[in-house]
């Protein structure tokens, strides 16, 4: 009971980094194309993950290893950082940020899925009541603006997040929460070098303090930093079960959003983040096979 404990303080540290992913992403913006800010925020992980590769003397994944690592590159890495970015270009960071209450629901069905969890009946009642409250959100915050394009993309990130958190959350049990993201990232570096070098600015006068802090941010805390506990808490907890501390996320979200995007937090928001959170107890109750 320890480690499940633990595994949900973990994931708790792991979903209040990535909490400030999408606001950073979206003052990032304001400086780089979406396809840059997607390749350099890699480079950069990347980079980093090999100099602690380097440093730990860490042996080589296994080659039964490669298909999941090459999952968690595609969803993580890649596939959520170049949708979201593609969806901020036309949504706000308000809207975008509702949509990863869904996370934890994609997570589950991928947790099943790819890891054989088996969570109890009474979870996936509370698990979809609380992405109910999520949709629910969405509805009250965008129902005045009607850009379908921008919510497409963040379905598409949910849903290969979501195999990403379960893929990796599988294999953090044998290689290792921070061995994972870091040996998903070093892979996937050839890669996004090209693709960084192929959309790089022509140049970067335009560049401002906030936009190169944002760069750091979602580069070394949400690309890097934020996985070593979150996969970690899922290895320890469960997967579907510490998952659903990603319904906590938007609430997260809206506050570094209001402070430093200044936008507004309504009533509503308070009213949903209380039912969010009772979901989240219950869920974490009925989570684990009797």
């Amino acid at each position: 009971m320890h480690q499940k404990s633990q595994g949900w303080l973990n994931g708790l540290l792991g979903v209040i980094i990535f909490a400030g992913s999408l606001p950073a992403t979206r003052l990032a913006l304001r400086d780089f194309n979406p396809e840059f800010l997607t390749g350099i925020r890699a480079v950069i992980a990347g980079i980093l993950s090999l100099a602690i590769i380097i440093i730990f003397k860490q042996g080589k994944p296994e080659i039964k290893h490669y298909a999941s690592l090459a999952i968690v590159a595609f969803g993580a890495v890649f596939g959520f950082p170049f949708f979201t970015a593609l969806a901020l270009q036309s949504i706000t960071s308000a809207q975008s940020i509702v949509f990863i209450g869904l996370l934890p629901l994609s997570t589950a069905i991928f947790a099943v899925i790819r890891a054989k969890e088996r969570p109890q009946s009474k979870f996936w009642l509370f698990a979809i009541l609380g992405s109910a409250c999520i949709i629910y959100f969405i509805y009250l915050q965008t129902q005045s603006k009607n850009d379908l394009l921008g919510y497409f993309w963040m379905i598409c990130a949910i849903v290969v997040c979501g195999l990403a958190y379960a893929e990796g959350g599988k294999l953090s049990r044998t290689l290792g929460g921070w061995q994972v993201i870091a040996w998903a990232l070093i892979f996937s570096l050839p890669i996004m070098l090209i693709f960084t070098c192929f959309y790089l600015p022509k140049t970067f006068h335009q560049v401002t303090l906030s936009g190169m802090l944002s760069l750091f941010y979602v580069s070394v805390f949400s690309m890097f930093l934020g996985f070593i506990f979150w996969y970690k808490g899922l290895a320890q907890g469960g997967i579907a079960a510490v998952g659903q501390l990603q319904l906590l996320q938007p609430f997260f979200g809206f506050l570094l959003a209001a402070l430093f995007l200044h936008e507004t937090i309504e009533w509503q928001f308070i009213a949903i983040s209380m039912a969010v959170l009772c979901c989240v107890g219950f869920a974490k109750k009925y989570a684990y096979a009797t």
